[in-house]
Parts: C-alpha cells; structure tokens; sequence
C-alpha cells in the first residue's frame, strides 16, 4: 500500500468512529423513543447502517494491521509498485496515465490501477518504449510505456 493509500483509509477510519459511530447511535437512541420497534422503520434502517458501519470498521482495521506500506519514491527503474505509468494504445493513439496501487486504495476513475488487474500484471517488470498486449474483456489491447515516475 502507497503512504497515501495507507493515510486515507486511516482518515476514513478515524471519521468511521469518531463521527458516523456516534451519530448513529444517537439516531437508534432517539428512534426507540418512538415506541414500538417491530413496525419502527427509523430503528430498522439505523440499525442497518449501525451494522454497515461497523463491519466496514473491522475491514478498515484488518486492512491497516495487515497493511506493508511502500514509499514509491524510493524506488526507481522499471514498472513496479507505486509507480505511475503513461501509456499510448497503440491503435487509438490515446495517452492514459496510471497509478499502480494496492487493492483497496485502486479507483480506475483517479487513475489507481489495482497491482492485481490485467494491465497492471502485464506492465510490471517492463521498461520505458516496451511494447505490452493486455488481455482485456473488449479483446486485446496493445500499449506503449511513455514513461514511469516514481514520486
């Protein structure tokens, strides 16, 4: 996991307990004096998100205990973790730029690219100018290394 990585899903954490917890303690508090719980659909749906809220708690606690922390700007060199790769497909001429991150702090949409995903396996170990064939669910794809940062 990037430091980043690691220090966003400590905020999410920290916001988890300090803030979700207790307002939802205090809406089931303030649901049950409605009176009865059977047919109370504010004590139902606050229990739900009590329990949601909880279980993604004792992920985000796993997760972090779990967690080996890489400082990309150490390292140099080819394509590995943490590093941020452009690309050119070769057939679109399309430039995309990617992040090779861990699993729980990828987003395809900010350009964090799971370490385990298809593209993110086949460019590790490659250089700058590499030519690499991605298998992808729309067929297979051709790209170029542009460059790799590590920052």
């Amino acid at each position: 996991m990037t430091p980043s990585g690691h220090a966003a899903l400590e905020a999410e954490l920290k916001q988890l307990k300090s803030v979700e917890r207790p307002a939802i303690i205090q809406a089931i508090a303030e649901a049950r004096e409605h009176g009865d719980l059977s047919e109370n659909a504010e004590y139902h749906s606050a229990r739900e998100k009590q329990s949601f809220i909880e279980g993604r708690i004792k992920e985000l606690e796993g997760v972090l205990s779990l967690a080996d922390v890489i400082d990309p700007a150490k390292l140099s060199g080819s394509v590995k973790f943490g590093a941020r790769v452009t690309l050119v497909d070769e057939d679109t001429d399309e430039e995309k730029t990617w992040r090779i991150v861990g699993e729980h702090e990828a987003n395809i949409e900010n350009g964090l690219l799971n370490i385990k995903s298809p593209i993110a396996r086949a460019l590790i170990g490659k250089d700058e100018g590499d030519s690499v064939e991605v298998n992808t669910p729309g067929g297979i794809k051709a790209y170029e290394i542009l460059s790799i940062e590590y920052s």
